[in-house]
């Protein structure tokens, strides 16, 4: 991944649980939204799909759909391979390179692109291109749908992302280790963007992204989540509006228990 190395990846997965606010319902949202019923078959674009959660839950709630798990980093990789082994030929973990273009051709005919915290490794054109071409090849009916953090247009707002990501960081810390001992390490290793702004990243504006979404022909186009900087948006290819599709209940209860298996691969890992 553009800007990511293996370094990152190890300080990722020890952290996830406390670093990304509202983990949980983030991933449950986005599968909320994806506007198949959970009988349909189609097919999943997970792009940056980290420790394969997202992947996880989606296989889960939507038990005949398939996935395409993309990531650049090996050891993400290995360690989705493993997770998500009790799926067998439903699940396909592959290396990609998001700033490529040589991955989009699994977007073609697939039911829905998903990314988490990854396309703001991408530049304003990128990010475009990536829009245009999820359109372009996604199948009649699919969505995009997009977890990332955005970026402020104000002083105001950074302040507010800023405080908001360490309060959520430091209780979830707390919820999970009964301690702060694990926000204390996200703040050593300056995992804030709001606070510490790498100009290795590109986010960009919330406004300019859904602007994006519907220029390359997407129909509501939405923010459907925000919280600390960080949104679900996304939109529809068309097809009409279809009805049976994931409630949200059930969509937290599959990230729960995608969440659960990987802290179970996590503490054999470390055992």
């Amino acid at each position: 991944m553009v800007n990511w190395d293996e370094g990152d990846s190890a300080v990722y997965r020890a952290l996830a649980e406390v670093a990304v606010p509202g983990r949980v319902e983030q991933i449950a949202t986005a599968l909320s939204l994806i506007p198949f019923g959970r009988d349909e078959s189609f097919r999943i674009v997970d792009a940056g799909c980290g420790e394969g959660i997202f992947t996880y839950a989606a296989l889960t709630a939507f038990q005949r759909a398939t996935a395409i798990a993309l990531d650049g980093s090996a050891s993400m990789r290995e360690h989705a391979e493993t997770l998500l082994t009790k799926f067998g030929d439903r699940a396909d973990v592959r290396e990609f390179d998001l700033a490529s273009d040589d991955w989009l051709d699994a977007l073609d005919g697939a039911g829905c692109l998903a990314s988490s915290l990854a396309v703001h490794h991408l530049s304003p054109d990128g990010k475009r291109a990536l829009f245009d071409a999820a359109h372009s090849r996604l199948a009649v009916g699919g969505a995009a749908m997009i977890i990332d953090i955005v970026l402020p247009q104000r002083d105001e707002s950074w302040r507010l992302h800023a405080d908001a990501y360490d309060e959520i960081c430091r209780r979830q810390s707390i919820e999970r280790s009964g301690d702060d001992a694990l926000f204390a390490r996200l703040v050593d290793e300056r995992w804030n963007y709001f606070r510490h702004p790498d100009p290795a990243e590109t986010p960009s504006p919330l406004s300019a992204q859904l602007a994006w979404l519907s220029d390359a022909g997407f129909d509501g186009v939405d923010c459907f989540w925000l919280q600390a900087g960080h949104a679900v948006f996304g939109g529809y290819k068309g097809g009409g509006t279809k009805t049976g599709g994931l409630s949200l209940v059930d969509a937290r209860s599959a990230v729960e228990t995608a969440i659960g298996a990987n802290m179970d691969v996590q503490d054999r890992q470390d055992g």
